[in-house]
């Protein structure tokens, strides 16, 4: 049997001051009223069973996963009691699956993508679970062909194709500098790394337990747990503050002997910050892109203007701005500076303490 597991748990502080800690950027409506995880969801549907669809989030989502994704079963939504990184989400859902059916393919995604178009998608996760299947020992990741030289965003180094879009991994690359970015675009042997997966369970419970070995010692008990219905909310309490915080990529891609790589032969978007909603949404004519029920715009070019709520949002002689409205906050800054919202927000916690984070 196949199952899925959406890892949700982030907050996305670039996404400030619509992602808070209490209402995480997968969880705002930003696509047709529609937010990040339920996307993700759907994207899923006619690929795996509702039944056999899980979301790895943090305790105080729950609620709020539940409510914007009605399709998902309640047990199937899981609260980490704190954010312990990639690795130790993957490494309970895991145990989770293995509980249910220790012979299952395990298919890991993102909630934070947009990701299009579907049809594609669904394809290119078929020949995933295939791979993975048809080679039992792989850990099977999904790489993007890079259109420009990315420093944000880590590589995956291939090397010969071993069938039509899969090939053999050599190596992870971190975040690169624009050299070295170049030199891996015009190579074309490196691709954006997507931070999705498939795999064997038994299999990535065996790498777990050889590369991250106390993880997986103390999620162990989680399987028996379950299977005997007891709550495992008060077990992953006492055991989440004990793991070590790390991503699936430094705790176990990176050191693994046998990855493949399927290509995501379709449109891939890190909504990782306020200007990347202008790549995937469609601009008024003098480049504004706009998530707003009113706005007023005069003499305005290619801003980025945001508000949930009834709001006029008023723009007069500003290019290349961000305008984001909530009831408690607001936020006005130059594209350029996007990338310093995490700047920002340590600046505001200090000030005025967690309310406005």
């Amino acid at each position: 049997m196949r199952y899925a597991v959406i890892m949700a748990g982030g907050a996305g502080k670039r996404l400030w001051p619509a992602s808070r800690e209490n209402k995480p950027k997968q969880l705002i409506p930003v696509i047709d009223g529609k937010c990040l995880l339920e996307l993700a969801v759907q994207r899923l549907e006619g690929l795996f069973p509702p039944e056999r669809v899980l979301v790895v989030t943090n305790v105080a989502y729950v609620d709020q996963v539940a409510q914007s994704c009605p399709s998902l079963r309640r047990e199937n939504i899981i609260g980490e009691p704190e954010g312990r990184d990639t690795a130790n989400a993957i490494a309970l859902a895991g145990e989770l699956i293995s509980a249910r059916e220790k012979d299952a393919t395990m298919a890991v995604f993102t909630a934070d993508h947009i990701i299009r178009p579907v049809d594609q998608f669904r394809l290119c996760v078929e020949r995933a679970c295939r791979a993975a299947e048809e080679d039992p020992q792989a850990l099977v990741t999904f790489g993007i062909r890079p259109r420009w030289p990315h420093t944000g965003l880590g590589y995956v180094h291939c090397a010969e194709r071993i069938k039509e879009g899969v090939c053999r991994v050599l190596g992870f690359k971190e975040k690169p500098d624009h050299h070295t970015a170049r030199q891996y675009v015009e190579s074309r042997e490196y691709f954006w790394n997507s931070g999705m997966f498939v795999w064997r369970v038994e299999t990535i419970r065996k790498a777990l337990e050889e590369l991250l070995p106390e993880s997986a010692e103390k999620l162990r008990p989680i399987g028996p747990a379950v299977k005997s219905g007891q709550d495992i909310t008060g077990l992953l309490a006492k055991i989440y503050p004990t793991l070590p915080k790390i991503s699936i990529d430094f705790a176990v891609m990176e050191k693994a002997a046998h990855v493949l790589l399927v290509e995501l032969t379709c449109e891939w978007v890190d909504l990782g910050d306020w200007p990347a909603l202008a790549r995937v949404l469609e601009a008024d004519a003098d480049g504004n892109t706009v998530v707003a029920s009113r706005t007023a715009i005069l003499d305005g070019n290619r801003n980025v203007i945001f508000s949930e709520d009834q709001h006029l949002v008023a723009v007069v002689g500003m290019d290349d701005c961000i305008v984001v409205h909530t009831p408690d906050a607001t936020l006005v800054c130059n594209k350029s500076d996007s990338q310093r919202l995490k700047e920002l927000v340590e600046k505001i916690n200090r000030d005025f303490g967690r309310d406005y984070v």
